[in-house]
């Protein structure tokens, strides 16, 4: 069996405040993209995990994928699996591959073992994998609030734009986008009566983790006015960093800056 795992991008990404248990209150807009890591599944006497493609540098506890099969053994009686991970989605990128490996691997596993398990059941075992993973369950636009894993849907359709996707090798960590991080507070929502208006975004649909991470990486903010100086719509960092994306009404020519680093362009 073969399944394509798509990245995501966040459409404004308002951190709001700190809560007791030590997360933060979000409010966002996932958007699946057409980028995809590769899987291939299939049974075997025991767990193997091979990779190719981009380095993973993680060892096997720490995998999401082995943690996306170790879960679902603990509560069905499923034999062994060989997962062969092709991977091309770039990590630490704000681009969600390795939550959408492990939830593709929780879709590959409950369709080969013929389990049954409900899309909202199989979202609940990836909430414990990690906080975007159960929006590649359903793989759709949402708006994700709470510490991500609230959703409601929304009514966002960016099929007529060309996206380009700009990753320096800059590898920046949860922890350190938080500890930085402008909290907006709580009433610093996203406005969705624009949600359908994408020349208004670029002014209200802000991502909190700019404010201070532009500052220390300086190469983002000039990649994000580069796409605006190409024509870009829109252009955001995405999740906590580094990608930059921008969305462009007509295909942009790829400008040499970019080029320096991982760039796709692609029309979505």
């Amino acid at each position: 069996m073969i399944l394509f795992a798509p990245a995501k991008i966040n459409i404004g990404l308002k951190v709001l405040n700190k809560r007791p248990d030590g997360y933060h209150n979000l409010d966002s807009i996932f958007y699946p993209i057409p980028l995809f890591d590769i899987l291939e599944f299939s049974k075997s006497d025991d767990f193997q995990f091979i990779s190719t493609g981009l380095s993973i540098d993680a060892s096997l506890d720490d995998n999401l994928v082995y943690k996306a099969y170790d879960l679902i053994k603990k509560h069905y009686k499923i034999g062994g699996l060989k997962i062969h991970l092709h991977k091309i989605i770039p990590m630490g990128a704000g681009l969600g591959g390795g939550s959408s490996d492990a939830a593709t691997t929780l879709l590959a596993i409950n369709k080969l073992f013929d389990l049954g398990i409900t899309k909202d059941k199989l979202a609940g075992f990836a909430k414990q994998i990690g906080a975007d993973c159960p929006f590649f369950i359903f793989n759709q636009a949402i708006r994700a609030t709470g510490i991500g894993t609230d959703f409601s849907s929304v009514d966002l359709d960016l099929s007529s734009y060309h996206i380009v996707l700009i990753k320096p090798d800059i590898h920046i960590s949860t922890a350190e986008a938080y500890a930085g991080v402008k909290l907006e507070g709580v009433d610093a929502k996203l406005d969705l009566s624009i949600i359908n208006s994408i020349n208004q975004w670029w002014d209200n649909y802000n991502n909190s983790f700019e404010y201070h991470l532009f500052q220390k990486y300086p190469l983002l903010s000039e990649l994000k006015d580069s796409l605006y100086n190409q024509g870009a719509v829109y252009a955001s960092m995405s999740g906590s960093g580094s990608t930059i994306f921008g969305l462009f009404e007509n295909k942009p020519k790829i400008m040499d800056i970019w080029k320096q680093h991982f760039v796709w362009e692609y029309k979505l």
